[in-house]
């Protein structure tokens, strides 16, 4: 009876009348299991716990959602079969046109563009700008997006002397009520972002800062991502730590054991 139940449900799902009854939570836990997905992505669930995390930000049905600098597409492979059909995804990658990058930043949006084509039944509605600050530093235009997210890229942004206005530019294309959600690696509160960015970790204080200048209002914290474990201080910064392991094999057990690092989760809002 219950591998009948089973059936008739998968059956069901596979039409489009039925599967569009799917709550967004409901499709965050499918889209997590998706075939598209490697194992090694996987693996990191445990780490960043995306469904909780999308959740506390409250991304819904119908939004328009920009992720800022994704990377390898980590969350982009999640948010992209999830809004597909039921609102609009925007990636904003580094721009290609502008000259002077780190090689990744060439090299990250080419592998991810090539995973899109290989399967477009989830990646075909997404949605590219191209985000360069300062010489490439629109998001498009003003009060268009719903809601912003940004993932363990702040620290960087403090770095390169560009955070306040990288922060700006979030509160320009946000519409009002819109929402701006944080992930970031964690230093303690009294650091300095000077000091501690260059390690990949970045205070709660100066982030609340940076965004508060930009006439954002903060609203909530979580600790969903939250790692006691990770004292902060290794030797080559957050980037030691699981998934960058740069040591290598050395002490690479150790590392390993501690997990991803200890990460801060923000909720902004638009007034």
């Amino acid at each position: 009876m219950n591998r009948l139940i089973l059936f008739i449900t998968s059956v069901l799902l596979s039409f489009p009348a039925f599967a569009g009854c799917m709550t967004f939570a409901e499709r965050v836990a499918e889209g997590m299991q998706g075939d598209h997905r490697s194992e090694s992505n996987r693996a990191r669930d445990q780490y960043r716990h995306p469904a909780e995390t999308l959740a506390f930000f409250g991304i819904e049905d119908g939004m328009t959602v920009m992720e800022i600098w994704p990377g390898g597409g980590w969350y982009t492979e999640i948010l992209a079969p999830v809004i597909r059909d039921h609102g609009k995804l925007i990636i904003a990658t580094w721009d290609p046109q502008v000259e002077g990058q780190p090689s990744y930043r060439y090299e990250l949006p080419k592998k991810m563009q090539a995973g899109f084509a290989r399967s477009p039944e989830v990646y075909d509605q997404v949605v590219t700008e191209y985000y360069s600050p300062p010489e490439s530093a629109s998001l498009g235009e003003a009060a268009s997006v719903d809601a912003v997210l940004t993932f363990r890229n702040t620290h960087g942004w403090i770095g390169g002397g560009l955070a306040q206005d990288v922060f700006n530019e979030f509160a320009r294309v946000l519409k009002p009520g819109g929402v701006l959600g944080v992930v970031q690696h964690r230093a303690e509160d009294g650091s300095d972002p000077a000091v501690t960015a260059k390690q990949g970790y970045v205070s709660e204080a100066a982030v609340k800062e940076l965004a508060t200048n930009a006439g954002l209002v903060f609203e909530a914290s979580s600790e969903i991502n939250a790692n006691p474990r990770d004292s902060k201080d290794h030797p080559k910064g957050v980037w030691t730590l699981p998934p960058g392991l740069s040591l290598g094999d050395e002490d690479k057990e150790k590392y390993a054991a501690i997990g991803e690092s200890d990460r801060m989760t923000l909720r902004f809002r638009k007034p």
